[in-house]
């Protein structure tokens, strides 16, 4: 609900009529993205960069609906540097890495979610979901002006979708009347209760839990520091759990546990809501109600997000609670892993059963999810009384000892996923390797001479080599690999060397354009690099 003194909400797209309402016959396009929230425009600007032509379809014109998601993560942020639009992401949002939780009145521990040096960017930062959706679109312009084939085209509401073996048929109604255009690939972005999912007759499976929460942004001028505060059974009673982050432009977020069996209306009187953040924040504290909502958990995915020419990522692929920061960090990962697949196979470089992998690599990251945030969920909310005796039991340790602390769940925050054990991995043959550079793993960054490893890696196949030799390049079937070199010389701080050797004198990594992982060596083996870079983009052995 939104409060009349603010409004956070942005026309980034308005209507404008297009050339294929007035055409003879429904016009074909190579991907149609449905859906303008954040992971739908992504989409579309990981396409549009690659040169494929992509049409988005939103039935809003880019007006945001109260700060929704607002914690970004590190992968995120990466992923948008190679986007292109990080930067402004970074100089709005508000930058945290500490987190502290409470029970009852007291301190159990505190943690530092980066407490490694040789990052270029935070493990988080807060940013209302609207002005990341407007700096992405604001990129997507960017793009557009320098001949990017991206189309945003505002209040098109798609009414039916007909799939067909090689495209699909969609039905639109706009301010002027319906239309009709087809795809060869379409790409549903379109949230949680996503259109297109019931058009299709699919759902979600997995489990709902019977718990509310009430969400209150506020403006203050509040004496809380930036970083991420939870409270078990806060002492102020206004919930059973609390939870605190400062965003932008002076607003909070506070996130209240109010329990299973409520009158949604009555608590979301504004007199109700200001009893709760009253009893918080004390006597005295002035705040201004800027949004506030109420929601319930839910931990479910589709059991395929690739049905044919129709593919689904983020929410109306999967969806999981918010505590952990997980639905809008993963669906970013959902269209880091898409793009370059549909990408190959649009360019004819790789066969239609990559896709495949897709389902099989997001499928896996949606169940790593769903698992946390299950976990999570069910620690936040104990559904019996001895679970709740033990929750509080671990809670009381975790004060003192520190054994303890990371039984304590208020929602393991996202971090990438790695894809074990999946089609795509080549062979893991670096001795002495460390094991978060194996291969399914997104690569972490480090300090090099001139910048950031990340710098260098992405948007097609890399060869990064440390005191290794290898060509420049390397092609295998159509498919081009370059190589990034580099030695002792180039890692002052000795960064790369421990997150890339650890006790091998020298490495050999495929690096796939996702900044995953494909395979390591500690020499260059020409067969065994092509032979990866062809499981990496056909999902078959060579």
């Amino acid at each position: 609900m939104f409060h009349d003194r603010y409004q956070l909400a942005f026309k980034l797209y308005p209507y404008a009529r297009s050339a294929d309402q007035d055409a003879d016959a429904p016009v074909r396009h190579p991907v149609v993205v449905m859906g303008g929230g954040p992971i739908g425009v992504a989409t579309a600007l990981d396409l549009g960069l690659q040169g494929i032509p992509v049409v988005l379809l939103d039935d809003h014109e880019g007006i945001g609906q109260g700060s929704r998601a607002i914690c970004f993560a590190k992968r995120t942020l990466e992923i948008s540097a190679r986007y292109g639009c990080a930067a402004p992401m970074l100089d709005k949002g508000v930058v945290w890495n500490l987190g502290k939780v409470f029970h009852d009145d007291r301190k159990v521990f505190e943690f530092n979610l980066l407490p490694e040096d040789g990052h270029r960017f935070p493990a988080f930062i807060n940013l209302q979901q609207p002005y990341f959706e407007k700096f992405l679109v604001e990129r997507v312009r960017e793009a557009q002006a320098q001949g990017a084939p991206i189309e945003l085209r505002g209040r098109n509401r798609v009414t039916n979708a007909q799939v067909h073996d090689d495209h699909v048929a969609l039905d639109i109604e706009t301010p002027d009347g319906p239309y009709s255009i087809e795809a060869d690939w379409l790409i549903g972005c379109d949230g949680a209760s996503s259109p297109l999912r019931g058009m299709m007759g699919l759902d979600f499976e997995g489990r709902v839990f019977q718990d509310s929460f009430l969400i209150a942004d506020i403006r203050m001028d509040g004496d809380f520091p930036t970083e991420r505060w939870f409270w078990f059974e806060p002492h102020f009673k206004s919930g059973a759990s609390t939870l605190l982050h400062k965003q932008p432009d002076g607003i909070w977020r506070v996130d209240f546990q109010i329990g299973w069996d409520i009158d949604r209306k009555e608590e979301l009187k504004e007199e109700n809501i200001r009893r709760r953040l009253d009893a918080m924040l004390g006597e005295g504290v002035e705040y201004e109600l800027v949004w506030t909502s109420i929601y319930t958990f839910q931990c479910r995915r589709m059991k395929k997000f690739r049905h044919g020419r129709v593919i689904f990522a983020g929410d109306s692929a999967h969806q999981v609670s918010p505590f952990g920061a997980r639905g809008a960090n993963s669906g970013m990962q959902d269209v880091d892993n898409l793009g370059w697949k549909l990408g190959l196979v649009i360019a004819g470089k790789a066969p239609e059963a990559l896709l495949d992998s897709y389902d099989a690599e997001r499928a896996h990251g949606a169940d790593e999810n769903i698992r946390n945030s299950t976990r999570a969920t069910d620690f936040i909310t104990p559904k019996t009384k001895m679970s709740h005796v033990f929750r509080n039991a671990v809670l009381g340790l975790a004060e003192d000892y520190e054994f303890a602390r990371p039984l304590v769940n208020s929602g393991r925050l996202s971090v990438p996923c790695t894809y074990d054990g999946l089609p795509l991995n080549g062979p893991d043959a670096l001795p002495g390797g460390p094991p978060r550079t194996r291969p399914g793993s997104a690569c972490p960054d480090a300090p090099i001479a001139g910048g950031y490893l990340l710098d260098w890696l992405g948007g097609d196949f890399v060869l990064l080599t440390l005191n290794a030799e290898a060509p420049e390049t390397l092609e295998e079937a159509g498919i081009g690999m370059r190589r990034v070199a580099l030695t002792g010389a180039e890692d002052a701080a000795g960064l790369l060397a421990e997150r890339y050797l650890g006790d091998a004198p020298s490495a050999v990594y495929l690096i796939r354009p996702d900044q995953h992982v494909a395979a390591r060596w500690d020499r260059f083996d020409e067969t065994a690099v092509r032979a990866a870079l062809h499981t990496a983009c056909t999902l078959e052995t060579a």
